[in-house]
């Protein structure tokens, strides 16, 4: 495993349960959501995460039906509007309440069942001497 979400997601609890690192952070990110656009093309900051992974790959895989065709909507949607160099009227942009972790929930859960195989994979048994 090359880099690990829940790094990523242990580290933004630890932003939110400090109120010093909250005040620092939370505007600094929003301007970064602000400046990258995402939501201006209708898509949700999961949307984002590169497939490319296995462990991503699993996590779509679990997602519900409704849940993965909206999904495959919204990034042909932003692709489209890519190609036609144009954003979504502002009435359709995303609202940060609907920018919603659908699929982290997913990816971390995969993670977990990986490092438990790994863990029991790699088990060495040790017996015990004999006794004479």
């Amino acid at each position: 495993m090359t880099g690990s979400y829940l790094r990523t997601y242990n580290l933004a609890q630890y932003v939110a349960k400090s109120p010093l690192l909250t005040k620092l952070v939370v505007p600094i990110a929003g301007l970064m959501i602000e400046t990258n656009g995402y939501r201006k093309m209708g898509l949700r900051y999961d949307d984002l995460i590169a497939e490319e992974n296995p462990i991503v790959q699993k996590a779509i895989n679990r997602l519900e039906p409704k849940e993965y065709y909206d999904r495959a909507y919204r990034i042909r949607r932003a692709h489209q509007l890519s190609l036609q160099h144009q954003l979504l009227p502002k009435d359709q942009y995303l609202k940060p309440e609907e920018d919603i972790r659908y699929l982290t929930p997913y990816i971390l859960e995969v993670e977990a069942e990986v490092r438990e195989r790994q863990y029991f994979d790699n088990i060495s048994i040790v017996s015990k001497p004999k006794k004479n």
